[in-house]
């Protein structure tokens, strides 16, 4: 009954949150505008700069990192939005209204999950009109689409730790910007690993943006002829390194980010 009260509230909670769209506006607008911004800047002005690797176009090596890029990008939703909520008293009427906690918590994440497909599919659609194909079947490009999504769901629940114990909306922002970046750059989303030195290729190997991007390559085919540009065990098995990840991250997360809830609502 109470498992069946949290889904119940996080539903409404989460519809709660995909209304604000009619609302305001734009955030719909960098939802859609943002992947397609970045889509078009790699793959026209990097794209003749990079080897991707043997038979294979830059722009099709390039749209696995963009899709991972744009989904933790898109988890920051979470925190911002808690944040936000927290800002306004919007929290503390929930607190005050007969709903289970961790709905708050549920609903939020939930809603980022819509968030999150729209951008994959604008992404896809741009990327179609590059030069992107999947060339595996339907069956494996719905894998790496869900792979995606639930990698995100998961970066989503550390966010929404980090926006309960911030309750700042640019604070969270500029820390969001601050980790986010060397994870989506230090790794092999716009660059192939080899192309790394010897300092920086085992961060690479092993920062699991590089196993999601590489995991979505292969469930694509749009890997190059030939081995995986790396021996390490993350991207020889991309696919179980990153559900690895996605299980240890909503292991620690999820309860972490419901205590630090009902602690704060406790005050």
């Amino acid at each position: 009954m109470n498992a069946t009260r949290v889904v119940s509230d996080g539903w409404v909670v989460a519809k709660r949150n995909v209304i604000k769209i009619k609302r305001v506006p734009e955030i719909l607008v960098f939802v859609l505008i943002s992947p397609i911004m970045f889509v078009l800047l790699f793959a026209f002005v990097f794209g003749g700069a990079i080897d991707a690797g043997q038979g294979l176009n830059y722009r099709e090596f390039l749209i696995g990192g963009i899709f991972a890029q744009t989904v933790v990008f898109g988890a920051t939703f979470t925190g911002a939005g808690l944040a936000e909520d927290m800002q306004k008293g919007i929290i503390d009427r929930f607190r005050s209204l007969p709903m289970s906690p961790s709905a708050v918590l549920v609903g939020r994440t939930t809603s980022d999950i819509i968030y999150n497909v729209l951008s994959l599919v604008i992404m896809a659609l741009t990327g179609l009109l590059v030069g992107w194909r999947a060339r595996e079947g339907v069956l494996d490009m719905l894998g790496g689409f869900l792979l995606l999504l639930l990698f995100a769901y998961a970066v989503s629940w550390v966010m929404a730790y980090v926006g309960l114990i911030v309750p700042s909306v640019e604070v969270i922002n500029n820390a969001s910007f601050i980790v986010i970046m060397p994870l989506t750059f230090v790794s092999n989303a716009f660059v192939p690993t080899k192309d790394f030195n010897s300092f920086l290729r085992p961060f690479v190997e092993w920062n699991p943006v590089s196993a999601v991007t590489q995991a979505c390559r292969e469930l694509f085919g749009n890997v190059p002829a030939g081995p995986v540009d790396s021996t390490a065990w993350s991207l020889q098995h991309p696919v179980l390194y990153t559900l690895l990840w996605v299980a240890l991250i909503l292991v620690v997360f999820v309860p972490l980010s419901i205590r630090r809830y009902r602690v704060s609502a406790a005050r």
